[in-house]
């Protein structure tokens, strides 16, 4: 029988819905209060993939700014960090503070601490923020929000995979 100590509830911003961190003896996972398992320090080979292959076209390119959409526990942000430059930066938007926290934390071991790396830029707050219509100012773009395209922690995240969230992230991109 494995046992889990909870470390954390985290409150989603906007919504009723919360987040819960555990720890077992040698993993990590975050579901939602309601019983969804949506990460694991034990399952993230489709984090580690999408964080390869949104930099592989970019990794030449000196300065590259790229936006990941989503923390989560660290591997696509540790991933894309692993595929780009000195001078590259990455910046990761995460809407549950206590996220970030937790990353800065005991979750931060498991990805490398990404958040330590001076590359890496965190803005705290909905990633649709940073997608501000004609001022594209990113070289990729990676969402990794609610496990999917449909809105499963917050419904506001339905509108990145929208017609209009799509055209916005495209219009975010530099060419």
């Amino acid at each position: 029988m494995r046992y889990w100590d909870k470390l954390g509830v985290a409150h989603i911003p906007g919504t009723s819905g919360r987040l819960e961190l555990f720890r077992g003896k040698d993993d990590f996972f975050i579901r939602t209060a309601t019983g969804v398992e949506l990460m694991s320090t034990r399952k993230h080979g489709s984090e580690d993939a999408l964080g390869t292959l949104l930099c592989r076209p970019i990794k030449k390119t000196a300065s590259a700014h790229v936006l990941v959409g989503g923390l989560g526990m660290g591997f696509t942000l540790a991933a894309a960090l692993a595929g780009l430059g000195a001078k590259a930066k990455v910046t990761v938007a995460e809407l549950v503070p206590d996220v970030i926290e937790w990353n800065r934390g005991p979750l931060g071991e498991a990805a490398g601490r990404p958040l330590d790396d001076p590359r890496t830029r965190v803005f705290e707050g909905d990633v649709a923020h940073l997608l501000e219509p004609g001022s594209p100012k990113f070289d990729a773009i990676a969402m990794d929000i609610d496990n999917g395209p449909e809105g499963l922690t917050t419904d506001t995240n339905d509108w990145l995979y929208s017609d209009a969230g799509l055209a916005a992230i495209r219009q975010s991109l530099r060419s």
